[in-house]
Protein backbone atom coordinates (compact mmCIF):
# COMPACT_ATOMS: atom_id res chain seq x y z
CA UNK A 1 0.00 0.00 0.00
CA UNK A 2 1.13 3.59 -0.65
CA UNK A 3 1.52 4.73 3.09
CA UNK A 4 2.37 8.10 1.50
CA UNK A 5 -0.58 8.68 -0.20
CA UNK A 6 -2.91 7.37 2.81
CA UNK A 7 -1.27 9.89 5.27
CA UNK A 8 -2.10 12.78 2.07
CA UNK A 9 -5.42 11.26 2.08
CA UNK A 10 -6.28 10.40 5.85
CA UNK A 11 -4.73 14.74 6.89
CA UNK A 12 -6.13 15.93 3.81
CA UNK A 13 -10.18 14.62 4.69
CA UNK A 14 -9.19 15.20 8.40
CA UNK A 15 -8.76 18.63 7.72
CA UNK A 16 -11.54 19.50 5.77
CA UNK A 17 -14.05 17.04 7.74
CA UNK A 18 -12.78 18.41 11.23
CA UNK A 19 -13.80 15.78 13.78
CA UNK A 20 -13.29 17.70 17.04
CA UNK A 21 -15.58 20.70 15.00
CA UNK A 22 -17.87 18.92 14.02
CA UNK A 23 -18.64 17.76 17.61
CA UNK A 24 -20.58 21.38 18.91
CA UNK A 25 -22.59 21.32 15.90
CA UNK A 26 -23.64 17.48 16.51
CA UNK A 27 -24.83 18.48 20.00
CA UNK A 28 -26.60 20.99 19.16
CA UNK A 29 -28.33 18.76 16.30
CA UNK A 30 -28.95 16.17 18.98
CA UNK A 31 -30.36 18.27 21.98
CA UNK A 32 -32.99 16.45 22.44
CA UNK A 33 -31.98 12.81 21.85
CA UNK A 34 -31.20 10.55 24.46
CA UNK A 35 -27.71 8.61 24.85
CA UNK A 36 -28.66 5.95 22.69
CA UNK A 37 -30.48 8.11 20.01
CA UNK A 38 -27.51 10.42 19.66
CA UNK A 39 -24.97 7.30 19.63
CA UNK A 40 -27.29 6.02 16.74
CA UNK A 41 -27.21 9.04 14.85
CA UNK A 42 -23.76 9.48 15.29
CA UNK A 43 -23.55 5.64 13.19
CA UNK A 44 -25.59 6.45 10.54
CA UNK A 45 -23.94 10.33 10.17
CA UNK A 46 -20.68 8.77 9.64
CA UNK A 47 -22.36 5.63 7.05
CA UNK A 48 -24.18 8.20 5.03
CA UNK A 49 -20.73 10.28 4.42
CA UNK A 50 -19.10 7.71 4.23
CA UNK A 51 -21.69 6.27 1.25
CA UNK A 52 -21.88 9.62 -0.22
CA UNK A 53 -17.76 9.92 -0.21
CA UNK A 54 -17.31 6.05 -2.06
CA UNK A 55 -20.08 7.15 -4.38
CA UNK A 56 -19.00 10.33 -5.74
CA UNK A 57 -15.30 8.80 -5.61
CA UNK A 58 -16.28 6.06 -7.89
CA UNK A 59 -18.96 7.79 -10.11
CA UNK A 60 -18.62 11.46 -8.96
CA UNK A 61 -17.31 13.14 -12.12
CA UNK A 62 -19.51 11.16 -14.24
CA UNK A 63 -23.22 12.02 -12.51
CA UNK A 64 -21.66 15.91 -12.75
CA UNK A 65 -20.62 15.55 -16.31
CA UNK A 66 -24.13 13.76 -16.89
CA UNK A 67 -26.03 16.08 -14.90
CA UNK A 68 -23.69 19.15 -16.70
CA UNK A 69 -23.34 20.47 -12.75
CA UNK A 70 -19.91 22.19 -11.99
CA UNK A 71 -18.04 21.40 -8.92
CA UNK A 72 -18.45 25.04 -8.08
CA UNK A 73 -22.33 24.64 -8.47
CA UNK A 74 -22.30 21.80 -5.89
CA UNK A 75 -19.96 24.01 -3.48
CA UNK A 76 -22.56 26.46 -3.91
CA UNK A 77 -25.32 24.41 -3.15
CA UNK A 78 -24.13 22.33 -0.26
CA UNK A 79 -23.25 26.31 1.36
CA UNK A 80 -26.64 27.49 1.01
CA UNK A 81 -27.85 24.10 2.52
CA UNK A 82 -25.36 25.12 5.75
CA UNK A 83 -26.24 28.58 5.75
CA UNK A 84 -30.28 27.43 6.59
CA UNK A 85 -28.99 24.62 8.98
CA UNK A 86 -26.78 27.15 10.56
CA UNK A 87 -29.74 29.89 11.16
CA UNK A 88 -31.60 27.62 12.92
CA UNK A 89 -29.32 26.47 15.43
CA UNK A 90 -28.47 30.63 15.64
CA UNK A 91 -32.42 31.39 16.57
CA UNK A 92 -33.04 28.05 18.23
CA UNK A 93 -35.63 26.94 15.74
CA UNK A 94 -33.93 23.67 15.70
CA UNK A 95 -34.80 23.29 19.42
CA UNK A 96 -38.65 23.19 18.78
CA UNK A 97 -39.82 19.80 18.66
CA UNK A 98 -41.92 20.14 15.47
CA UNK A 99 -38.81 21.27 13.92
CA UNK A 100 -36.96 17.42 13.68
CA UNK A 101 -40.83 15.95 13.09
CA UNK A 102 -40.04 13.30 9.84
CA UNK A 103 -36.35 14.69 9.70
CA UNK A 104 -33.81 12.56 10.58
CA UNK A 105 -30.69 15.24 10.95
CA UNK A 106 -28.07 12.28 10.63
CA UNK A 107 -28.89 11.84 6.57
CA UNK A 108 -29.06 15.92 6.24
CA UNK A 109 -27.68 18.05 7.42
CA UNK A 110 -24.75 15.84 9.86
CA UNK A 111 -24.16 12.69 7.03
CA UNK A 112 -23.98 15.77 4.05
CA UNK A 113 -23.34 18.41 3.70
CA UNK A 114 -21.70 18.69 6.83
CA UNK A 115 -19.66 15.43 6.99
CA UNK A 116 -19.47 14.58 3.24
CA UNK A 117 -19.70 18.41 1.70
CA UNK A 118 -18.21 19.86 -1.14
CA UNK A 119 -14.99 20.04 -0.06
CA UNK A 120 -14.57 16.39 0.89
CA UNK A 121 -16.04 15.34 -1.92
CA UNK A 122 -13.93 17.04 -4.67
CA UNK A 123 -10.61 16.07 -2.46
CA UNK A 124 -11.61 12.65 -2.80
CA UNK A 125 -12.54 13.36 -6.76
CA UNK A 126 -8.59 14.51 -7.27
CA UNK A 127 -7.05 11.38 -5.69
CA UNK A 128 -8.83 9.30 -6.99
CA UNK A 129 -8.50 10.54 -10.62
CA UNK A 130 -4.77 11.60 -9.77
CA UNK A 131 -4.28 7.06 -8.52
CA UNK A 132 -2.58 4.49 -10.51
CA UNK A 133 -2.77 1.15 -9.83
CA UNK A 134 -4.34 -0.80 -6.54
CA UNK A 135 -1.67 0.36 -3.87
CA UNK A 136 -3.20 3.84 -4.77
CA UNK A 137 -6.68 3.13 -4.18
CA UNK A 138 -6.02 1.12 -1.47
CA UNK A 139 -4.17 3.37 0.19
CA UNK A 140 -7.08 5.90 -0.39
CA UNK A 141 -9.72 3.65 1.01
CA UNK A 142 -7.94 3.21 3.83
CA UNK A 143 -7.60 6.57 4.13
CA UNK A 144 -11.22 7.55 3.63
CA UNK A 145 -12.13 4.68 6.52
CA UNK A 146 -9.91 5.96 8.68
CA UNK A 147 -11.12 9.68 8.80
CA UNK A 148 -14.65 8.16 9.20
CA UNK A 149 -13.63 6.33 12.08
CA UNK A 150 -12.36 9.26 13.68
CA UNK A 151 -15.46 10.70 12.85
CA UNK A 152 -17.68 8.80 14.52
CA UNK A 153 -15.15 8.56 18.10
CA UNK A 154 -15.81 12.03 18.29
CA UNK A 155 -19.56 11.95 17.89
CA UNK A 156 -19.88 8.97 19.64
CA UNK A 157 -18.22 10.60 22.86
CA UNK A 158 -19.91 13.82 22.28
CA UNK A 159 -22.31 12.42 24.84
CA UNK A 160 -19.43 12.68 27.37
CA UNK A 161 -19.16 17.14 26.62
CA UNK A 162 -22.81 16.61 26.89
CA UNK A 163 -22.52 16.01 30.81
CA UNK A 164 -19.75 18.06 31.46
CA UNK A 165 -21.30 21.11 29.59
CA UNK A 166 -25.15 20.46 30.88
CA UNK A 167 -27.98 21.89 28.69
CA UNK A 168 -27.20 25.41 29.86
CA UNK A 169 -23.32 25.27 28.06
CA UNK A 170 -24.69 23.15 25.30
CA UNK A 171 -26.99 25.76 24.46
CA UNK A 172 -24.27 28.26 24.41
CA UNK A 173 -22.10 25.90 22.33
CA UNK A 174 -25.00 25.34 19.89
CA UNK A 175 -24.84 29.32 19.05
CA UNK A 176 -21.15 29.70 19.22
CA UNK A 177 -21.93 26.30 16.22
CA UNK A 178 -24.22 27.86 14.40
CA UNK A 179 -21.81 30.81 14.35
CA UNK A 180 -18.92 29.36 12.79
CA UNK A 181 -21.69 27.13 10.71
CA UNK A 182 -22.89 30.31 9.06
CA UNK A 183 -18.94 31.33 8.63
CA UNK A 184 -18.43 28.37 6.55
CA UNK A 185 -21.48 28.48 4.87
CA UNK A 186 -20.49 31.82 3.25
CA UNK A 187 -17.31 30.85 2.95
CA UNK A 188 -18.33 28.03 0.39
CA UNK A 189 -20.81 30.02 -1.43
CA UNK A 190 -17.77 33.04 -1.76
CA UNK A 191 -15.05 30.72 -3.10
CA UNK A 192 -17.66 29.34 -5.80
CA UNK A 193 -18.84 32.69 -6.80
CA UNK A 194 -14.90 33.34 -7.18
CA UNK A 195 -14.55 30.21 -9.41
CA UNK A 196 -17.33 31.88 -11.55
CA UNK A 197 -16.66 34.80 -12.07
CA UNK A 198 -12.96 33.58 -12.69
CA UNK A 199 -14.12 31.63 -15.09
CA UNK A 200 -13.11 28.00 -13.58
CA UNK A 201 -17.09 26.32 -13.33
Amino acid sequence: MNWQLFGETFVTLFVIMDPLGTVPIFLGLTAPFSTAERSRAARQAVLVALGVIVAFALFGQRILDYLHISLPALQAAGGLLLLLIALELLTGKGDEPTSTVGVNVALVPLGTPLLAGPGAIVATMVYVQQSRGWDDHLAIAAGVVAVHVTLYLAMRFAGVVHRVLGDSGVLLVTRVAGLLLSAIAVQLVADAVRAFVTGEA
